[in-house]
């Protein structure tokens, strides 16, 4: 019974340093080896700064920024450590009334733009913590970022349509815009 239990200790040891130590170690040094930005969470930088990364979306409020997706970890829209969704499915009430509210608080930040809102300004997605919304949801609040940065309304399209990125290998997802890549962008111009 005794050599039983320590082949089995034994092996607890070795599989936990394998699978526990060796594994993740190995997977990380590959990765930073040949992702290393990547690795180190996409990283996107001003002035030698982190300010977000290019993979989890962040709270923008002010008008002359674009927005992103809601996210359903609100009131803190930037905690990734509870990113889910919301599991109200679309008979719940309380969706619509959501979606609703959103909608309100779109027209009223741009109480001219007459066009559909895009689904995705009114919606949370499954993780909450989108990094990008759609081209239309870009365009969308063109005109509300125009206003309220002073700047052509074509200037500010000329920027979106610059951010939009395309289905990957051009099959795979749909065209997309970084919202933090794009109001850093927005930021750039006003210090040129």
């Amino acid at each position: 019974m005794g050599k039983l239990v320590r082949n089995a200790l034994a092996m607890l040891v070795l599989m936990t340093a394998l699978t526990g130590v060796a594994y993740p170690l190995v997977v990380t040094g590959l990765a930073r080896l040949l992702f290393p930005a990547q690795a180190d969470g996409s990283l996107v930088t001003r002035e030698g700064k982190p300010v977000g990364s290019a993979l989890i979306g962040q709270s923008f409020t002010d008008p002359k920024y674009f927005w992103g997706r809601p996210s359903a970890t609100s009131p803190m829209a930037d905690n990734a450590a509870a990113s889910g969704g919301s599991n109200q499915g679309p008979t719940n009430p309380a969706l619509t009334d959501a979606a609703r509210q959103r909608i309100a608080a779109l027209r009223a930040a741009d109480p001219g733009n007459a066009a559909p809102v895009p689904v995705d300004l009114v919606t949370a997605s499954g993780s909450g913590l989108d990094p990008d919304i759609s081209p239309a949801a870009a365009r969308y609040q063109v005109s509300r970022v125009a206003r309220a940065r002073g700047l052509p309304p074509d200037q500010v399209l000329a920027l979106v349509e610059a951010h939009t990125r395309g289905r990957q290998f051009g099959v795979l997802g749909e065209p997309r815009v970084n919202v933090l890549g794009l109001n850093l962008a927005l930021d750039a111009l006003r210090k040129r």
